[in-house]
């Protein structure tokens, strides 16, 4: 089993879109079993791939009130469940700083890790206590930016949190994404960083939210759902190669 955190320093660089992809790529090209853990409050996962129905206990899984097993729920697509967020996680992060366990959440991954090959977290964003968990949890964290000039100085800011919170920590991927190959700013970030991983603006990505389906699902050969698979396939090989 493996544990992929999809986090970002801010909000609307395409975090959520990109784990929902990952998460039905794993799911449907890989044949994993697999989970996507919403983590965020703003619940843009669960509403993606949700049933619609809200519980209110996604915080009481951390104090251990609840099994994580028993909040999951099946998606419409095969082998892949989610395990949802609501406004309960608001709190999350004040009831970590009162647990004082750094590991609340890999202890719960583990035991998680029997009936799942692939667990994906949408962190919240944030330097948060929240984040930090799940990023003490993970195999790889993947980082989303979008391409500017400021986009090399926000990946360096979360390596050196990781350096400065943990010391050893998970490898970290940064992955330009909302990529519009007309901008200029676009082009010159990805030719600095021409190793980074690439997924593009595309029009079948904006559509999920109308559909409330993967790209992967219904746009299988559009540019979006083919950039997610290669970057999955990626993300395979490197854990293949741990």
């Amino acid at each position: 089993m493996a544990t992929i955190a999809v986090y970002s320093l801010k909000g609307g660089v395409g975090k959520t879109t990109l784990a929902v992809n990952l998460a039905w790529c794993s799911a449907m090209l890989s044949a994993r079993r697999t989970l996507l853990w919403d983590l965020d409050p703003q619940a843009a996962s669960t509403y993606l791939l949700g049933n619609g129905k809200v519980h209110g206990d996604a915080q009481a899984v951390f104090a251990k009130d609840v099994a994580p097993d028993k909040l999951e729920v099946a998606t419409r697509i095969e082998r892949l469940r989610l395990l949802p967020a609501d406004m309960s996680l608001r709190g999350l992060d004040r009831f970590f700083f009162g647990l004082g366990k750094k590991k609340r959440m890999a202890k719960l991954i583990d035991g998680l890790a029997r009936a799942h090959d692939r667990i994906l977290l949408d962190c919240p964003p944030g330097l948060t206590e929240t984040a930090d968990q799940a990023m003490r949890a993970a195999s790889l964290i993947l980082v989303p930016l979008i391409p500017s000039p400021l986009s090399r100085r926000a990946f360096d800011e979360v390596v050196a949190h990781l350096a400065r919170e943990h010391g050893r920590h998970p490898p970290i991927l940064p992955v330009f994404t909302m990529v519009d190959r007309r901008r200029a700013l676009h082009l010159a970030a990805l030719a600095e960083q021409p190793d980074w991983p690439v997924v593009p603006m595309a029009s079948a990505i904006e559509a999920m939210t109308a559909r409330r389906e993967p790209v992967g699902a219904f746009a299988p050969r559009s540019p979006g759902a083919e950039a997610c698979a290669n970057l999955w396939r990626g993300i395979e090989h490197r854990l293949a190669s741990r």
